[in-house]
């Protein structure tokens, strides 16, 4: 169902300087915006009959991160903690515990605490010391220096600093893992007759390039959006075929939504389709920007 964004940033990146960066951040905030969208059906669609207490427990968790944030509370194993203790009233709950990281996501301060102005004052301050060993023991200086530090830290929003701690454990054990846990498949011939596998093959190649075309070209003739300067209506077309390559959320929600028989039809559909939708974007962007080029 959902872009995978690893993917099209891959692809991406492949193009390098060949594409607009406009066309880059369309198809990112697209993806980003289409993995919300699959995590709240998710939530929503593949739930369990509602525990009504624990959704209770939930909500309040939410109410106390929220008023942590508002009373300047920073500690992040804090917020760690109240995430967990989240996730286990959504599990709990019989909603599909996906939609903590949607609401806590959300709720994540993007406003930095510390200026830039006021950073270069306090780091100049530090900087303005005469050299000696009066950085030793409880004295000013050195209460001075760890206040220097702090606020280095907080010159990044807590989403920034949560997007550089978590990336590594996210790039390197988490998505690895995730894609070998669901994408394994047994390849037969009579995988690709079933129905299942050409309904999803045939969505994720012509259904989400046709819908992005449709809706964008909407969007701009109703008046409620513009189209970005760069941004021809071939580079959109090109970059559509890129939001079929639907591959961790997608697997995921196959995962809950069909049996274990056709489970593996599924699958089948999703990697061929994001297999094909990946080659036809990179084939026609390379065309498009090549034919530029030469004109």
């Amino acid at each position: 169902m959902a872009t995978d964004t690893a993917f099209v940033i891959g692809c991406l990146a492949l193009l390098g300087s060949r594409i607009p960066p406009t066309l880059r951040l369309f198809l990112l905030s697209l993806a980003i915006f289409d993995d919300v969208g699959a995590i709240l059906v998710v939530a929503v669609g593949y739930g369990e009959t509602l525990n009504w207490a624990a959704l209770a427990l939930a909500m309040l968790g939410l109410a106390i991160v929220a008023g942590s944030a508002r009373l300047g509370i920073r500690s992040i194993p804090i917020y760690f903690l109240l995430g967990g203790v989240i996730w286990l009233g959504f599990d709990a709950s019989g909603i599909h515990p996906t939609v903590t990281g949607v609401v806590l996501g959300l709720m994540t301060p993007t406003r930095i605490w510390v200026s830039e102005v006021r950073l270069r004052a306090i780091l100049d301050r530090m900087l303005s010391h005469p050299k000696g060993d009066h950085w030793t023991g409880d004295t000013t200086d050195r209460r001075d220096l760890r206040r220097a530090g702090t606020a280095v830290t907080e010159s990044l929003s807590p989403v920034e600093r949560l997007e550089m701690m978590l990336h590594p454990w996210v790039g390197f054990a988490i998505m690895p893992i995730f894609a070998l846990a669901n994408a394994g498949v047994v390849i037969s011939g009579a995988d690709f007759e079933q129905s299942v596998s050409l309904a999803i093959f045939g969505g994720l190649v012509f259904g989400k390039p046709i819908g992005v075309l449709t809706f964008s070209w909407l969007a701009v003739r109703l008046g409620l959006a513009t189209r970005a300067l760069g941004l021809s209506w071939p580079l959109l077309a090109a970059g559509g075929l890129f939001t079929g390559i639907g591959f961790t959320m997608s697997l995921f929600i196959a995962g809950l939504a069909y049996a274990p028989a056709m489970l593996t039809a599924a699958k089948i559909g999703i990697l061929g389709g994001s297999a094909v939708s990946a080659a036809a974007g990179f084939l026609m962007l390379i065309w498009l920007t090549s034919r530029k080029k030469t004109a």
